[in-house]
């Protein structure tokens, strides 16, 4: 399986305040993708190190000793774990430009509310795909795009999830969109055909530096995986 060696990589930003900020990663995850375009819309400056999953380092099972898992932002030496709530933090503490979520307290529990269906569902749903075949896997195509339809009813006619603003709800499920293609590939499926507003939200997005600049090809993604799925005799 490809995966890169633990590297050290500084982005370009300022952090306005002069705080060490680390972020543990791996590069296809589209989680981790969540953070990286957070920290770019806020200009945050950050040292980036990617991990070798395979061989987690010890500094990723000291900062996340519970689910040993990426991403994890560290804040002068303080720990946080899971990609939504990374992304919250990063809204909260660093509040002075570019705000993620909505100033209504309705909007943004909704917004949370979305961010909470793509993990339940969008990816839940979309390891089926790949794992299973047959009519197990057509099921699990019809479901999936069922939910991709649900995502597209809320964007509606709106530029983004919860409005004319690209924010919280929008990082949670963009990110996905480098994966589409693996998905499509080995489901022999068209989520624009499907659905085609949802294709258009996530172009719209993609005009966005925060966005196209951290998005891996998803060609490049899918090389990933089919090398991975032939390493681990998936």
């Amino acid at each position: 399986m490809a995966i890169a060696q633990t590297q050290n990589i500084t982005t370009c930003r300022s952090n306005g305040g002069g705080s060490e900020v680390v972020l543990l990663d791996f590069w296809p995850s589209m989680f981790g993708m969540r953070v990286r375009i957070a920290l770019a819309e806020k200009g945050i400056e950050y040292e980036y190190k990617e991990q070798d999953l395979a061989n987690k380092s010890p500094l990723l099972l000291e900062m996340n000793p519970i689910h040993k898992k990426i991403p994890v932002l560290i804040h002068n030496g303080k720990p946080i774990n899971e990609s939504c709530i990374i992304v919250q933090y990063i809204d909260e503490t660093w509040n002075d430009k570019s705000p993620l979520m909505p100033s209504d307290p309705y909007v943004r529990a909704q917004a949370r509310f979305w961010a909470d269906y793509v993990d339940k569902k969008v990816y839940e749903t979309s390891k089926k795909i790949w794992t299973l075949k047959g009519e197990e896997q057509e099921k699990a195509k019809k479901e999936f795009i069922e939910i991709l339809k649900v995502m597209e009813g809320q964007i509606g006619e709106k530029p983004y999830f919860m409005g004319e603003s690209f924010g919280y709800a929008d990082i949670a499920l963009v990110t996905f969109y480098s994966w589409f293609y693996t998905f499509e590939t080995l489901g022999n499926f068209s989520i624009e055909k499907e659905c085609p507003k949802l294709i258009a939200w996530a172009k719209r997005c993609m005009q966005r530096e925060s966005v196209s600049k951290t998005l891996p090809d998803s060609k490049k993604i899918y090389d990933f995986f089919i090398e991975m799925k032939t390493k681990l005799d998936l």
